[in-house]
C-alpha cells in the first residue's frame, strides 16, 4: 500500500490530467485536441487502448469524453508507463525516449551555431548541467533577443516534446527547475522573461516564441502529451515572469497556436496517419501521346499536413516546405 501511495504521488508530478483541464474549461482540451488538416479530432493511431473498446481503436478519433470521468488517467507520460507497455511499444512501434542531458547537448549545439560561442544557457558536464546566470546577446542587429525568439526550430516524431519543453526529467520523472531547463521553447521562454520590459511586450514575444516552433507525432496520445506540455510550459513561465496566472482566452490563445504547430501525421505520406492522401500522378494526356500532365488521383482520403505560417499568415502543406516549393 505503502508503494502504490509513493507512484501515485510520483505521476501526478508529470502527468496532466486532462480531467483537470476539462473541469477548468472543457473547450480548451477540445482545442488541444484539434486536428487542423483533417478539421476533425487527432485519432489514437495506437491499438493500445482497444481494450477499453470500439472508440479506442487506432482509427478512431480522440474525443475529451474518452479521456475523462474514470478515463481521466489513460494517458501517461512514457515514464509514468507499466515497463511491459513501455517495451511493447519499443519493439512494436519502434518508440524510443531520449534522455534530457543528450537533448540538452543537442539543443546546445544548435545554440552554439546561432550565437558563435558555447555555454549560451547553461553548461554541461557529463549527464548533468548548470543554468547561466543570463542569456547575453552580442551587439549584431541580426542576432538580437527577438531574433532569437522568432527563429523558427522543429522536432520530428518528437513525442511527448523533450526537445521542445522539458518540465520533467525524461528518465526520472522529477521535475527541472524553470531556468534549468533545456527545450528549445524553454530558451525562447527564458530569453523573452529576461528581455521583456513589461507584461505587454512579454505576452507578445511568449505568443511569437511559440509560434516558432513547431513538431509532428504519429500516435495521438503522444501528441496530446506534447501539446498538455507546451500548454503548462506557458502556465510555468507567466507565473514566474507576471506573477499570475494566464486567463482563458489567453491559455485558448496559445493552444490554438500548439494545436497548428505540433500536428499528427505519418512521416513517410506528410498526410494524417492511416488514411490514405490525395497523391500527384504524371498521366499520358488523353489529347496525345507526347505531353504529360498532372493528374490529382482522389482517394477516400485526406491531404497532406497543414501548418501555418504564423509570420506570412498563411497555411500551407508541410510537404510543400520540405520539398523546398516554399
Amino acid at each position: 500500500m505503502i508503494e502504490r501511495r509513493r507512484i501515485m504521488q510520483f505521476e501526478e508530478k508529470l502527468d496532466v490530467i486532462e480531467e483537470d483541464i476539462a473541469q477548468y474549461s472543457r473547450e480548451l482540451l477540445d482545442i488541444l485536441l484539434k486536428d487542423r488538416t483533417t478539421n476533425e479530432n487527432i485519432i489514437w493511431a495506437t491499438s493500445d487502448y482497444i481494450s477499453h473498446g470500439e472508440l479506442y481503436a487506432a482509427t478512431e478519433q480522440i474525443y475529451a469524453s474518452l479521456i475523462t470521468g474514470v478515463h481521466s488517467k489513460l494517458i501517461q507520460p512514457r515514464v509514468a508507463k507499466a515497463h511491459e507497455q513501455k517495451n511493447s511499444r519499443t519493439r512494436d512501434k519502434a518508440e524510443v525516449f531520449t534522455p534530457s542531458w543528450i537533448c540538452n547537448a543537442q539543443n546546445n549545439l544548435v545554440d552554439e551555431h546561432w550565437f558563435g560561442r558555447s555555454n549560451v544557457f547553461n553548461i554541461q558536464q557529463d549527464s548533468t548541467w548548470t543554468a547561466t546566470k543570463q542569456v547575453v546577446f552580442s551587439e549584431d542587429k541580426q542576432h538580437t533577443w527577438k531574433h532569437y525568439v522568432d527563429a523558427r526550430r522543429i522536432e520530428v516524431s518528437c513525442g511527448e516534446a523533450p526537445y521542445l519543453v522539458s518540465r520533467y526529467d525524461t528518465v526520472t520523472g522529477e521535475p527541472i527547475e524553470l531556468f534549468s531547463r533545456i527545450g528549445l521553447l524553454d530558451r525562447k521562454l527564458r530569453v523573452v522573461t529576461e528581455n521583456a520590459s513589461d507584461e505587454s511586450e512579454w505576452l507578445k514575444w511568449a505568443y511569437r516564441a511559440y509560434e516558432s516552433v513547431y513538431g509532428f507525432e504519429f500516435q495521438g496520445d503522444n501528441l496530446l502529451l506534447a501539446r498538455e506540455n507546451l500548454l503548462y510550459t506557458f502556465i510555468d513561465y507567466m507565473r514566474y515572469a507576471l506573477k499570475r496566472t494566464p486567463t482563458l482566452n489567453e491559455l485558448k490563445k496559445v493552444a490554438t497556436i500548439i494545436s497548428w504547430n505540433l500536428w499528427q501525421m505519418d512521416g513517410l505520406t506528410y498526410g494524417p496517419p492511416l488514411c490514405d492522401i490525395q497523391e500527384e500522378m504524371n498521366q499520358l494526356s488523353l489529347f496525345d501521346f507526347i505531353e504529360t500532365e498532372t493528374l490529382i488521383v482522389q482517394k477516400p482520403a485526406q491531404s497532406r499536413c497543414k501548418i501555418k505560417d504564423w509570420r506570412s499568415k498563411v497555411i500551407v502543406e508541410y510537404y510543400s516546405l520540405v520539398k523546398g516549393e516554399r
